[in-house]
């Protein structure tokens, strides 16, 4: 459902739409596309976006998915509170922000996911065994990767799980930006997105 910010029914909401704090995780709009494809939405899905960060997951789903729910959780009060304010910029209303540390929140969620995402964390395999517990049959994971050891914590708890149709995507993307006189491109930072899937 489209807001007055962003009027259109497409993800890919331009970066500088958002509100940002300074050093806190922004997943770049070329990016979220890619995450946002993974997850597999359908209209009255419930994802758990785990380490929400600025908010722009749960911002994109709860316009693409008005009659889902999008539970965001972040343990820093602060970034918590904006993602709040970036829900409220875009008019999105069926966001609930969750303060509290994963995994050992997440036993307090009042509604079971049909989609997890997981954007960073340090204990990145605790988090997404302990998120794999709640999902249905048929539940689906996405987890993104900055580094080369948390593409092996995550390829190792897929293996560990049984996860099914994993799939590994590296985003590789050039923005043209005006440096003084001249345009040149310039690499946003490469990221891998793991998905995979609970099939019993």
């Amino acid at each position: 459902m489209p807001s007055q910010l962003w009027p259109y029914i497409t993800p890919g909401i331009p970066d500088e739409l958002f509100e940002h704090l300074p050093g806190i995780p922004f997943s770049q709009r070329e990016v979220r596309l890619l995450l946002i494809a993974q997850l597999r939405l359908q209209p009255n899905s419930v994802l758990w976006d785990i380490g929400a960060g600025t908010g722009t997951i749960p911002v994109e789903v709860g316009l693409l998915c008005p009659k889902g729910k999008i539970i965001a959780v972040e343990r820093d009060e602060e970034v918590a509170n904006l993602i709040k304010r970036n829900c409220d910029r875009f008019e999105v209303n069926n966001v609930e922000v969750i303060e509290g540390s994963a995994p050992e929140c997440l036993q307090d969620l009042k509604v079971i996911p049909h989609r997890v995402c997981i954007e960073g964390g340090r204990p990145i395999q605790e988090i997404l065994q302990a998120a794999w517990q709640y999902l249905p049959p048929s539940g689906r994971v996405v987890a993104t990767a900055a580094n080369l050891e948390s593409l092996y914590a995550i390829s190792q708890s897929f293996s560990l799980l049984r996860a099914r149709n994993i799939e590994v995507v590296q985003s590789a993307v050039n923005r043209l930006e005006t440096r003084g006189f001249s345009q040149t491109f310039t690499a946003v930072d490469p990221i891998f997105i793991l998905s995979g899937e609970k099939l019993d």
